[in-house]
């Protein structure tokens, strides 16, 4: 399944919303899309995922690359299904990111 993304900018947020499928061929999408996002340097990145159906490490490189590349970075990540979830468990990064329920107001 492809992988499409609506982006924004607002105040010291940037959000982020994923539908399909993040893998080794999409993941590069989603890091351009993020680096882009990042050029900002917001202090917030919000990701919708709650119709993205698998991420896989490629993707979750993308989160940990843009940790590294803005530090005091804050990452929510916003309604994932189980299969993210179960990901993001896995690879240790479930205590690296807010997950919620619900979007985190900021601006």
């Amino acid at each position: 399944m492809a992988l499409s993304m609506h982006s924004s900018i607002e105040g010291n947020t940037a959000r982020l919303q994923l539908v399909g499928e993040v893998d080794g061929t999409t993941a590069p999408q989603m890091r351009a899309e993020v680096d882009k996002l990042l050029n900002g340097s917001p202090q917030n990145l919000v990701l919708r995922v709650d119709e993205l159906t698998f991420m896989s490490s490629a993707g979750l490189r993308v989160l940990i690359f843009a940790k590294q590349k803005q530090p005091g970075l804050t990452i929510y990540v916003v309604k994932p299904q189980a299969p993210i979830i179960d990901t993001l468990r896995k690879t240790g990064f479930y205590d690296g990111v807010y997950v919620t329920e619900t979007e985190p107001a900021l601006a």
